[in-house]
């Protein structure tokens, strides 16, 4: 009896160790890169129903274009087969722009936004998550990225409303590395200012003047304030950031 009994017991363990996975353990898996992309299309969608047709007309276009071309070389066959995936790789690419604008216009306005907008930036670039300077009342504030071209502060809020704490942060910035270009960026829809989604590529176009180990020295510089500023009351605005693995249309 007990050698039945170790039996069946060896024999579970065998079958629990080649046995599928539970379900619950299932759940717990991080969705799939389809289910991913079918998210980030449901989401532009409902912000920007125009992306369906774009992504149509360029799938479409390169279909076209391989098939001319594969008249003309007299191998269809061959120039549809490599056009298909060219399409869908033009319709996801479509995708990934039009689900960042949409991104952004769900943030626009919010507090926070000039941060979210300044969190896309690749390598390169030390970004500060939290404002370096805001005016409780209004809310009104001023990110920080220190790079190659110098140090870029990012306003948000009106224009007259941010010149005092740029001002103030331009004159902090020059007591501490006074030989580091300071450049100032205003977000928004006013004039003189750049809307969220061209805010990167406006601080990208920039030009450089700094070494990698100067960018890192400058760091540590600031670093050294030490300065923590107050949070608006309330949820934390300043955490928002759009989705990057959407705008890639991951």
């Amino acid at each position: 009896m007990a050698n039945s009994t170790d039996s069946d017991a060896s024999k579970g363990a065998r079958r629990g160790l080649f046995s599928r996975k539970p379900k619950a353990e299932k759940k717990n898996k991080q969705p799939g890169r389809m289910k991913q992309i079918a998210d980030v299309f449901k989401m532009t969608r409902r912000n920007d129903p125009s992306v369906v047709w774009w992504m149509a007309g360029a799938f479409l276009g390169i279909i076209v274009l391989g098939l001319a071309i594969g008249f003309l070389i007299d191998n269809w066959v061959t120039m549809l087969i490599i056009a298909i995936p060219l399409g869908l790789l033009a319709a996801v690419f479509i995708l990934s722009r039009r689900a960042e604008r949409a991104a952004f216009s769900q943030i626009e306005g919010q507090p926070g936004a000039s941060g979210a907008a300044l969190s896309v930036l690749r390598r390169g670039w030390i970004l500060e998550e939290q404002p370096v300077a805001v005016s409780p009342r209004t809310q009104d504030a001023v990110f920080r990225a220190i790079g190659r071209p110098g140090i870029v502060l990012v306003t948000e809020g009106p224009s007259n409303r941010v010149r005092a704490l740029v001002d103030g942060e331009r004159r902090k910035m020059n007591r501490i590395a006074p030989n580091v270009p300071v450049h100032v960026i205003q977000t928004g829809r006013g004039e003189g200012q750049v809307p969220l989604q061209q805010v990167a590529k406006k601080v990208r176009k920039l030009k450089k003047s700094l070494t990698k180990q100067e960018v890192q020295a400058v760091n540590k510089r600031l670093s050294a304030l030490g300065q923590r500023l107050p949070i608006p009351k309330g949820i934390d605005p300043y955490k928002a950031r759009p989705d990057r693995k959407a705008a890639r249309g991951r």
